[in-house]
């Protein structure tokens, strides 16, 4: 931590803020100037809460120097962690495409989308928003989910609503716990599935900064889970000709931040199925370990969130699309 001290701040205030850091069993070093004293705070600066010393008489800013996010930082792991379910990798040199429906519907729905997915072919199902069904229905939707995936032995990427979901997904025994982009700072949440041993899914809110996704992340690592995988699926602005700003950019600074895989779902991002395929390549060519798209066997039928489903078609082209991308990379598809 960095103690800017105010122009003029007078001898007895520089030694009040030693004297504090010296009272948290900490050293510092002093570096005069012409005009500023800077007091550099030297041992676990985590000790230290940032906003008392900013309030003492002469200080004019605190800065952290060590990142706030420490288990999900890549400085703990440079090689890059790799998760695997059920043999398939994610972080790996595969990338992973994980298709399936936006919300279960029906078995028929839910089983034409698994062949589709399983043609395409992708090696894990999801279905996203659970919350769309009413409580009572939400454990039938995931027996739709799971029973369809099963005819293809896909593992299930599921996204869980609420803390109280939570013994509902692990019977069903959900491969991947998706965390939907309102509650990424839910701690509840956050800190229960820290508490299991499942992959977790954590999408970014659409105003979050990076850093509080990434302190997102860190509530989950905190509780024993460091299974994370991060998910952009865009921003919010002022754009208005489309759902959210996919911040490419996101990928590469994760990537040299984080050592966890990091995915990006193109279909929610930018809520339409024609930007989908663009979308898909562009996060592939930045880098990103995979992504999610929404699948319907009939996207004119679908009751929720038409606009953004591929067909199977349309998911086939798609993924040709991304082969050649993934192979200029060193990679597979």
């Amino acid at each position: 931590m960095i103690i800017v001290m105010k122009y003029g701040a007078s001898e007895a205030q520089i030694e009040n803020v030693v004297n504090k850091i010296h009272q948290a069993g900490l050293k510092e070093h002093l570096s005069r100037g012409a005009e500023l004293t800077i007091i550099g705070v030297i041992g676990d600066e985590e000790r230290l809460e940032p906003s008392r010393f900013a309030i003492l008489p002469g200080v004019e800013r605190v800065n952290r120097v060590a990142k706030q996010y420490k288990i999900v930082s890549r400085s703990t792991h440079p090689s890059g962690t790799i998760i695997k379910v059920r043999g398939v990798e994610i972080g790996g040199l595969q990338i992973q495409v994980i298709a399936g429906a936006y919300v279960a519907e029906s078995a028929q729905q839910m089983d034409l989308t698994a062949d589709a997915v399983a043609a395409a072919p992708c090696r894990l199902m999801r279905s996203g928003s659970f919350g769309a069904h009413p409580a009572a229905q939400q454990r039938e939707a995931l027996g739709l989910l799971r029973d369809a995936a099963a005819r293809h032995q896909l593992p299930i990427v599921a996204e869980l609503p609420d803390v109280r979901m939570l013994d509902t997904f692990m019977e069903y025994d959900v491969e991947i716990i998706q965390i939907g982009e309102r509650n990424m700072q839910n701690l509840d949440l956050l800190r229960e599935v820290g508490r299991i041993n499942k992959p977790i899914i954590l999408k970014r809110g659409v105003s979050a900064t990076i850093v509080e996704w990434l302190m997102a992340a860190e509530s989950i690592a905190a509780g024993g889970n460091h299974n994370i995988i991060f998910c952009e699926h865009g921003i919010r602005t002022f754009e208005t000709a489309y759902r959210n700003v996919l911040d490419i950019s996101a990928i590469a600074v994760l990537k040299q931040e984080t050592h966890l895989p990091v995915m990006v779902d193109p279909s929610d991002a930018g809520g339409k199925s024609w930007m989908v395929p663009a979308l898909a390549q562009a996060a592939i060519a930045a880098g990103a370990d995979g992504v999610l798209l929404d699948v319907h066997p009939n996207p004119a039928e679908a009751r929720y969130a038409a606009d953004q489903a591929l067909s199977p078609q349309a998911l086939l082209d798609t993924l040709a699309a991304l082969k050649p991308i993934a192979l200029a990379l060193g990679r597979s598809l």
